[in-house]
């Protein structure tokens, strides 16, 4: 019957079984536990310190939700439907426990900045794990880079051979990326580091109770301005899926490469058996299914943000049922992030790559043209001009099936007297690739240098 339940007082009827089980979240949110019984705890000894409630009250109370912790995780804890969600069913088992103390427990605050309180604490604990195993990533990444320090491979761009670059210095292209999603987690963070309990319903509560108390024994930095803000706001929850779908969309550019790479036709990297399977029909195949399945997952996180957005987007103040489609999104995405980092950093710390292949992709594709075209400026020569002529000699290379480096002395006059017998020491894979020495460039002593300053933190 409804007014069995907590807020059934004003009920008649019994709520429509269908309908107890479709409202119901405690399928869901039974994972925030942990969080819920820590800020019950809190809350518990901030009405005690208050004169609120009773000292000896918050003894059970405290002591009644250790316990219920206990159970919880040891799998003896019954959830129950009917209590809707997991706020209700802990407070009914504390009720159950110690008898009218647990009654007291709700007190100045309402499910509304409880379940508010909950989600904070939960993304706060996430992303710090998240923060962890991106660092994992980095480092895998960072040692195929100092493992393969010289290494050149075939730079693109519209997946079209452009300039010889190290492999190392294409490593450290992503650890750039996944520097930037911890920058964004910190930042998610430090924005949703507020204490929302003590917003009650909407409008606070009459109970002379002290958020900032609560906030420093929960690890808050500070406790919102707003009650109605308090309760209604998700802007924290849609900024942490939106950083995870960044963090997804760069596993996904990272994916796409690998799956490449590791194809017949470029070989330039093999996937450790771990991490593919095989085919039920063709004997042969070695399938990437890992940076398959990552690439895929991309478009299930950002599935969860527009879903989020879209929830929110027409709500009035302050409260409304419709904000219980947060937590689904929230918990998939804080899953799948977390999933697809954590076996990324195990398949590229075990990646091999294939140094011959990678450097007879460098050397194909008029990869050092650009060279050319700089060598004829120094020379005196407008870079327009020398773009010019570099083409008529790639032209003339593609029709008579050489490259570049194969031209005669003669033949390179044909196309301008300037070009002496230097030219041969200025467009090899090396000098291409170590002429690049400014900040960011692919020369070896940049790569080093950047290598040195991700390891130092900086």
């Amino acid at each position: 019957m409804s007014k069995d339940k907590p807020w059934g007082g004003r009920f008649c009827q019994p709520t429509n079984k269908f309908v107890e089980e479709f409202t119901a979240s405690i399928d869901f949110d039974k994972r925030l536990y942990s969080q819920d019984i820590r800020g019950s705890i809190a809350h518990a000894r901030m009405l005690g310190k208050q004169g609120i409630i009773q000292k000896e009250d918050v003894e059970k109370i405290v002591e009644g939700l250790q316990g219920i912790l206990s159970e919880i995780e040891a799998g003896r804890f019954d959830f129950s439907i009917a209590l809707e969600d997991i706020h209700m069913n802990i407070e009914s088992k504390l009720s159950g426990k110690i008898g009218e103390a647990g009654k007291r427990l709700h007190t100045g605050r309402s499910r509304n900045d409880q379940v508010a309180l909950d989600i904070r604490l939960y993304l706060k604990d996430e992303i710090i794990e998240v923060s962890s195993y991106i660092d994992m990533l980095i480092n895998s990444l960072l040692t195929q880079a100092e493992s393969n320090i010289d290494l050149i491979m075939p730079g693109y761009t519209h997946l079209q051979t452009a300039q010889p670059i190290l492999f190392s210095h294409h490593m450290l292209a992503y650890i750039e990326m996944f520097k930037r999603d911890k920058s964004r987690m910190k930042d998610c963070l430090e924005r949703m580091d507020q204490l929302p309990l003590g917003a009650g319903a909407l409008a606070g509560t009459t109970f002379p109770i002290d958020r900032e108390f609560v906030a420093e024994e929960l690890g808050f930095a500070s406790v919102t301005r707003n009650s109605l803000d308090s309760v209604s706001d998700r802007d924290f929850a849609i900024e942490f899926i939106s950083a995870a779908s960044i963090i997804m969309m760069h596993l996904s550019r990272l994916s796409e490469e690998l799956i490449l790479w590791s194809t017949s036709e470029f070989k330039f990297i093999e996937l450790s058996d771990g991490f593919c399977t095989g085919s039920s029909i063709m004997p042969q195949k070695k399938n990437p299914d890992v940076p398959e399945l990552v690439r895929g997952k991309t478009g299930r996180v950002y599935g969860n943000l527009i879903g989020l957005l879209t929830v929110m987007k027409g709500l009035p103040l302050a409260y409304n049922k419709d904000m219980q489609e947060d937590k689904e999104p929230i918990f998939d995405s804080v899953d799948t992030v977390k999933g697809s980092l954590k076996i990324f950093a195990d398949m590229i710390r075990e990646m091999k790559v294939n140094p011959d292949r990678m450097r007879q992709g460098a050397a194909k594709g008029f990869s050092t043209a650009t060279d050319v075209a700089d060598y004829l400026v120094r020379k005196g020569l407008p870079f327009r001009d020398a773009h010019e002529i570099v083409g008529k000699a790639v032209a003339y290379s593609l029709s008579n099936n050489k490259d570049l480096p194969e031209l005669t002395i003669e033949e390179w006059h044909s196309f301008s007297d300037k070009i002496e017998q230097d030219i041969y020491d200025s467009i090899t894979l090396e000098a291409s690739v170590n002429a690049r020495k400014a900040i960011g460039g692919t020369a070896k002593e940049c790569v080093k240098r950047e290598i040195e300053r991700i390891k130092a933190g900086r």
